[in-house]
């Protein structure tokens, strides 16, 4: 990481020589001390002369060093100070001095270490050798020798190494190093491809169109390595004070001097005046900040990273895998007309069991959630940018996207995808299209609440850059709130936008993926969702979240505010205890080495005020008793297994629109027995064992009463349905007469039930990570 300050260039220096002046300082202090209390003054004078001069030595370099940067810090105080006393022969006085000057450095050492960033992951992944296609033969080359109009072969599971075009075929890629996004796409003949994505398909051919060093993935290594070398030093918050208080000890000492006659109560100002407090209070309030953090999942590389978010005003968040979960979840099942959708699912996931594709999971566990038993598939193939196919029951099945022509009904699900930003898996069952799956990745649970805390604890902006479609990213800006949603973003814009945000104001970005690596670099504050993100993305960030829970960032940002007012408190009371000493001085009423005691007592109740950073303080989170908490995990994955309830209840409103017969009777028997047998009791359990251990937490039974009345709501609408089946089944299909209302009853059960599920979500499981046991 770039340095912070001028005193970090010489990092390793200061490494090494801030404990060794402590234990020399120490030492001769120490030696001094047993000196004089055996009665020889003259060895004890020249102990603590030695650890003065001792002292001297390194703080004139720190003085040297910050004149050449044009900054007069309060190490000159400390300089003239040590000077002073070996001048006027205080050496007891120059030796506190040393002693406390070397504390505070060995301190503010330890505050500032940082690990390294320099994108190892970036590098090592980068190709460096390409098939190139010469005549007949393919031959291995170096990355170097690759030059425009070159023909290259990648085979699977090979990153591109440089941009081209593909020259026949099809292409499946992974496209997630550079967009974020996990969802395969597909590249036909004459479409583009960039360097640094992934073939997960079959070997591919396609003609370069940039060298290695023009291409996009060399790109995003350079921009990551640029940007991290573009950051602006953060100031100590010492060298703030130090603005008006050195010319002031200065005065102060020098009128001492000029009314008196005396260097000694000169001297005894700059002793009384030397900034310890400053040195001390903000290091010691950063690290007890940097290790409250570190024992919430919080890992933050430095003390001027914790400083800086705490003066953060602007957020920018990347969408897949931060304010989404990253995994891609079953939303519906579409069946074509007189087709049973869970039939179509049953079938479909049975053959994904065994394909290694990145939708095939998601609809296999969509299939179960829905209590889909699967049996096992035979003479299942994977055909790359086709699907997965293979025998189910007897029944030849193919899930993908290999669609053919679409059917009219088909057109609607389409739409739909396009509305919900949802990836389609197309069904077809012995060669026809009988149905749809659709699947996108849902909105983190702890999301909306997370940036609620953000705003609270300061940010005023916060704005989203995604490499996904505008749709869904737009969808996902309006339900979180963002001031400002940029979608269809590479890495250069996601660059180019953060670093127009640092030139407003302070800026944190927040990302999980290769291709974030480069703006969280250009940040003020970089911040990695490290529990599943890329290992360039932690190395680029300058504070990696190691739990995968988006809170976690409202309470580094809690704890960085806290940390920087204790800092500022401390040096507070600490320059103004100071102040008063030095009036005590210039009079006289101080001399040297009592004033080195006085300001020794000044450092320790600097510290004890500093130390109070370790302690939780306010929160604006609520802390949830642990039995409150298991309940709101209970009850969270029992949402989970319910998401196939819903999808039941819109595919019966559905069936009952479409063709109100047989069929539709069936849906509505099996969306109301889902009802009767799972929803219900879960609402009525969650009435009768949550809300009232929520009430406790929020203080008020009023905190949770809407969310008793959607309960109601539920409920009554559910009463409503059953009463629709009887009279229903009374004539074995559902009545022209009952369709209507029966309709308004199904789509507002689906409605109330999926806003209700997405409150307790937000409002209340999203606690459930912030149990008592995590204090």
């Amino acid at each position: 990481m770039p340095d912070t300050h001028h005193a970090t260039r010489n990092e390793s220096l200061t490494r090494l020589l801030a404990p060794t002046l402590l234990a020399v300082t120490s030492a001769a202090l120490v030696s001094g001390v047993v000196a004089s209390s055996l009665g020889w003054p003259e060895v004890a004078d020249a102990c603590w002369a030695i650890g003065t001069v001792v002292s001297l030595v390194p703080a004139l370099g720190w003085v040297v060093v910050s004149l050449r940067h044009r900054e007069a810090g309060v190490d000159l105080i400390a300089v003239l100070s040590l000077a002073g006393t070996l001048a006027v022969g205080e050496y007891l006085a120059g030796a506190l001095i040393g002693f406390m000057l070397a504390t505070g450095r060995t301190l503010e050492s330890a505050a500032e270490q940082r690990a390294s960033r320099d994108l190892r992951a970036l590098l090592e992944r980068a190709p460096h050798r390409a098939h190139k296609r010469v005549g007949g033969d393919i031959i291995l080359v170096p990355l170097d020798e690759v030059e425009p109009d070159d023909l290259l072969v990648v085979v699977t599971g090979e990153v591109v190494p440089v941009d081209g075009v593909l020259t026949e075929g099809f292409a499946v890629l992974d496209e997630s190093a550079l967009t974020g996004e996990s969802l395969h796409v597909e590249r036909r003949d004459g479409e583009p491809i960039r360097s640094g994505v992934v073939n997960v398909g079959s070997t591919i051919s396609l003609r370069a169109t940039a060298g290695a060093a023009d291409s996009t993935y060399a790109g995003i290594v350079r921009l990551a390595q640029d940007a991290a070398s573009d950051r602006a030093p953060i100031v100590r918050l010492a060298d703030h004070f130090a603005a008006w208080f050195l010319p002031l000890a200065l005065i102060v000492s020098g009128v001492a001097w000029w009314l008196s006659g005396s260097a000694v109560r000169a001297v005894a100002v700059l002793v009384v005046a030397t900034p310890c407090p400053l040195l001390l209070a903000a290091p010691v309030a950063i690290v007890s900040g940097l290790s409250r953090a570190s024992r919430i999942g919080v890992v933050i590389r430095g003390g001027g990273v914790l400083e800086t978010l705490g003066r953060a005003r602007t957020l920018v968040l990347d969408k897949t895998g931060t304010l989404t979960s990253g995994r891609p979840s079953g939303l519906d099942v579409v069946a074509a007309p007189g087709g049973n959708p869970g039939e179509i699912l049953r079938l479909a996931a049975a053959v994904e069991q065994l394909s290694p594709h990145v939708l095939a999971e998601s609809i296999v566990q969509f299939a179960k959630s829905r209590g889909c038993t699967l049996p096992v598939p035979t003479d299942v193939r994977e055909q790359a940018g086709i699907g997965v196919t293979g025998i189910v029951d007897g029944r030849a099945v193919e899930v993908g996207s290999g669609h053919g022509e679409l059917p009219a009904w088909a057109d609607a699900v389409s739409t739909r995808s396009a509305l919900d930003g949802a990836a389609i898996a197309w069904v077809q069952i012995d060669g026809i299209l009988v149905g749809a799956i659709l699947l996108r990745d849902p909105l983190r649970r702890d999301a909306p609440r997370t940036l609620r805390r953000l705003r609270n604890a300061g940010l005023d902006r916060l704005i989203m850059l995604t490499g996904d479609r505008r749709a869904p990213a737009l969808e996902i800006g309006s339900i979180v709130g963002l001031d400002a949603v940029f979608a269809e973003q590479t890495p250069v814009d996601k660059v180019a936008a953060v670093q127009e945000e640092k030139r407003r104001a302070v800026t944190m970005m927040v990302g999980d993926g290769i291709n974030d690596a480069p703006a969280l670099a250009a940040a003020s504050v970089g911040v990695a969702m490290g529990a599943r993100g890329s290992t360039a993305s932690s190395e680029a960030a300058d504070i990696v979240l190691t739990t995968d829970h988006l809170a976690r960032l409202a309470d580094a940002m809690e704890i960085a505010r806290r940390s920087r007012a204790i800092a500022i408190q401390s040096a507070g009371i600490g320059m103004t205890l100071s102040l008063v000493a030095m009036i005590a001085a210039a009079f006289g009423w101080i001399a040297p080495a009592p004033g080195a005691l006085l300001q020794e007592g000044i450092d320790v109740a600097v510290i004890l005020n500093a130390l109070r950073a370790l302690r939780t303080g306010h929160t604006s989170e609520l802390t949830v008793p642990r039995e409150t908490g298991l309940l709101l995990q209970r009850f969270d994955r029992e949402h989970d297994e319910l998401r196939g309830a819903l999808a039941l209840v819109r595919e019966a409103a559905e069936q009952v629109a479409s063709e109100p017969g047989a069929d539709a009777l069936a849906a509505v028997r099996r969306a109301h027995a889902v009802l009767l047998q799972h929803v219900l009791p879960h609402e009525r359990a969650e009435e009768t064992q949550l809300y009232p251990a929520l009430a406790d937490v929020f203080g008020t039974a009023e905190a949770i009463a809407p969310m008793s009345r959607a309960h109601s709501e539920i409920d009554r609408l559910s009463r409503r349905l059953g009463i629709h089946l009887r009279t229903a089944e009374a004539t074995g299909e559902v009545r022209t007469d009952q369709r209507e209302d029966l309709l308004a009853c199904l789509y507002g059960l689906h409605a109330v039930l999926r806003l209700h599920f997405a409150q307790e979500e937000e409002d209340y499981f999203a606690l459930a990570p912030r149990m008592e046991d995590d204090e």
